[in-house]
């Protein structure tokens, strides 16, 4: 009996024709995406390094030196919280920290002229490309010339100010030697000085506002103050958020104002700020421990500050379909 042998033809397998196959990961295993990996791995390195180098460790041996008694020239001794118990019961410390918020009086301030300078320059008039130019001068200034510009005309004596007070027969103070108008005379020059950067800012928001908004107010026959309240201001949150975070940080660290205007803290420590009295405490009277604390509290009240801000704006955030 003959067995019947039959053979079949032979079929190529199709290509693979999916995606391509997938490491361990989810990153294929391609020589391209291999290169590509090396090629980032080197281009992140610097930035790395840099990082680790000049925030990380510093902030890391800021967390021990905290807790020690370090003069900056010998080995740091560990002492516990003894920093902290300094703080709590250092007078100068919280004068200074009370200053610094004082300071801030003119975040609000500066904020409203602002807007209003911006309104203003977003308007049609003659020579507003120049006004513009003006104002925001200031802020690309040197902040140690402005300071001694300022010092200059603040002085009791032959000060700009108090020749301007005397033309409508009023005697002014000794601005910057008075206890009681030391802060302000600081208060009045930082917010001069901010004026152009949030006016600028405000500007860019104001020219991106919908023009269908405005039209659609003006349809329902709404008014100029009931248009700019529930359409201009809503639509200037963001901007105006980012301001009050940016100058509550920048306010806590006032410092260049402080040193130049009123080397020594001013009159009864009146305008000495919490970074000006870290500085002090540091590089002047080699408590480099104490000062690192002090710079640690200010670091964390920052921190806990803008995280309720960002709070609170997510609350009340909206978005414009």
């Amino acid at each position: 009996m003959s067995t019947l042998q039959t053979q079949v033809p032979r079929t190529r397998r199709p290509a693979p024709t999916g995606p391509a196959p997938v490491g361990r990961r989810g990153g294929t295993t391609t020589a391209l995406h291999r290169s590509e990996r090396r090629w980032a791995a080197l281009f992140i390195t610097p930035v790395t390094l840099g990082f680790a180098l000049f925030a990380v460790l510093p902030f890391v041996f800021s967390l021990y030196t905290a807790f020690t008694n370090w003069n900056g020239l010998s080995a740091p001794t560990f002492t516990g919280l003894e920093n902290i118990r300094l703080m709590m019961a250092d007078g100068y410390f919280w004068q200074s920290l009370w200053n610094t918020f004082f300071l801030m009086i003119g975040i609000p301030i500066g904020l409203s002229i602002s807007l209003v300078l911006a309104l203003a320059m977003n308007r049609r008039m003659a020579g507003r490309s120049l006004f513009r130019v003006i104002y925001y001068l200031p802020v690309v200034t040197s902040l140690a010339a402005v300071s001694i510009l300022w010092q200059w005309a603040f002085n009791g004596d032959f000060g700009l100010i108090n020749q301007g007070l005397a033309i409508f027969g009023i005697e002014g103070p000794n601005w910057l030697m008075d206890a009681a108008t030391s802060k302000p005379a600081l208060v009045l020059m930082m917010v001069w000085k901010g004026l152009g950067f949030s006016m600028l800012l405000y500007l860019a928001a104001l020219q991106s506002v919908p023009r269908s908004l405005y039209e659609a107010a003006e349809l329902d026959g709404a008014g100029s103050l009931s248009t700019f309240r529930h359409i201009t201001l809503p639509m200037l949150r963001p901007v105006t958020f980012f301001l009050v975070v940016t100058n509550i940080i920048g306010g806590s660290q006032v410092f260049t104002e402080v040193n130049i205007m009123t080397p020594n803290g001013g009159p009864e420590f009146s305008t000495a700020t919490i970074v000006w009295y870290i500085w002090q405490k540091g590089f002047q009277n080699l408590q480099l421990g104490y000062a690192t604390a002090m710079s640690l509290a200010l670091g964390l009240i920052v921190f806990v500050i803008t995280l309720i801000q960002f709070r609170m704006n997510a609350r009340t955030s909206f978005s414009v379909e």
